[in-house]
């Protein structure tokens, strides 16, 4: 049972690629699958579709276009969401994912989800890893009709879902999520040092905000007074 009033607690958000989830899959989806799939449907080489498929991203990273599965299909020809049903087994939890929402809940924390991820990509992630249940509210920037990176995004959330934005932490990999959340008025940000696994981890230097490996670093940034202690290191 909770030990807390949760009306004292900060508000919670958790981006879910790159934060709660390995972006690993995503990073094998499109800068490995996809590049193959579509020089195959088009009969160009593999560099060729990669040069191709870069442009695309160019032009559309950061908008709401970037994260539709329907619209990379009708754009590339490729089944987006299909190839990430054929794949879905390399979905992963990042380290110290499910000790840290499981702590937040028994300590009487808000937990929501905030994800840029299309709604059937979010239904695919959450039937593979079983993050429903932690969260009292869970919201694809399609539902809203703004990517996290527009400060459209924060203002229909909190319309939907009344919130002050001095009173949350938000957790995202996404440095221009993080930016337009701050436009927007959120104080208190975190980011992820390794949102991939297939990647290293980031230069601490790079990044503009306080950021953590594993989730359970991120009891350090909350009320030390109503959180348990963690072992980080058998998290």
């Amino acid at each position: 049972m909770p030990n807390c009033n949760s009306s004292t607690l900060p508000i919670v958000l958790f981006d879910m690629d790159g934060t709660l989830l390995d972006l690993s899959f995503d990073d094998f989806i499109w800068n490995q699958c996809l590049p193959i799939r579509h020089a195959q449907i088009n009969q160009c080489s593999l560099q060729q579709s990669r040069d191709t498929l870069f442009q695309f991203y160019q032009q559309h990273n950061h908008t709401l276009c970037w994260y539709s599965s329907d619209y990379w299909t009708a754009k590339v020809g490729v089944d987006v969401l299909k190839l990430q049903q054929e794949f879905q087994h390399k979905i992963q939890p990042r380290p110290g994912c499910f000790e840290l929402l499981k702590s937040l809940n028994n300590e009487g924390y808000r937990c929501w989800l905030v994800t840029n991820a299309d709604q059937p990509s979010l239904k695919l992630k959450l039937e593979n890893i079983a993050l429903r249940p932690y969260f009292e509210v869970l919201v694809s920037s399609q539902q809203l009709g703004f990517a996290k990176e527009d400060i459209g995004f924060w203002q229909t959330l909190q319309d939907l879902h009344p919130f002050d934005p001095t009173k949350v932490i938000l957790v995202d990999d996404t440095a221009q999520v993080l930016e337009g959340a701050k436009q927007f008025g959120i104080e208190k940000l975190i980011t992820i040092t390794q949102p991939s696994s297939l990647k290293p981890a980031r230069d601490l230097a790079t990044l503009n905000y306080p950021a953590i490996h594993s989730l359970v670093e991120l009891f350090s940034y909350l009320p030390q007074s109503q959180v348990k202690d963690v072992d980080v290191k058998t998290a």
